[in-house]
């Protein structure tokens, strides 16, 4: 499997987590058990505080099947999926 992080950011007008709809069915789609569903595996997330600034690190087969299972959150704002790796093998091939 490989690693991806994906980056949605929403303006705070239309933040999702104050609309009483949205908000749990964000959450559901943010759940390890949906996840797994879509063949990923969440490793986490974390909002930035105050910058409504959505990162989510995960592993899957490919980009699209990603983007697929996050494509709720580009209805609310952007969405940027990024192939990564984990530091060990940054450092082990010498190069980012």
């Amino acid at each position: 499997m490989a690693l991806f992080v994906a980056e949605h950011e929403h303006p705070a007008d239309r933040c999702p987590a104050g609309n009483p709809q949205m908000a749990p069915f964000l959450l559901q789609i943010l759940s390890n058990e949906n996840a797994k569903k879509h063949g990923l595996t969440i490793q986490a997330d974390a909002v930035a505080s105050g910058k409504h600034h959505l990162y989510v690190v995960l592993e899957g087969p490919s980009e699209a099947a990603v983007r697929q299972y996050l494509a709720p959150f580009a209805q609310a704002g952007t969405l940027n999926v990024l192939p990564a790796s984990h530091c060990e093998e940054v450092v082990a091939r010498g190069r980012c």
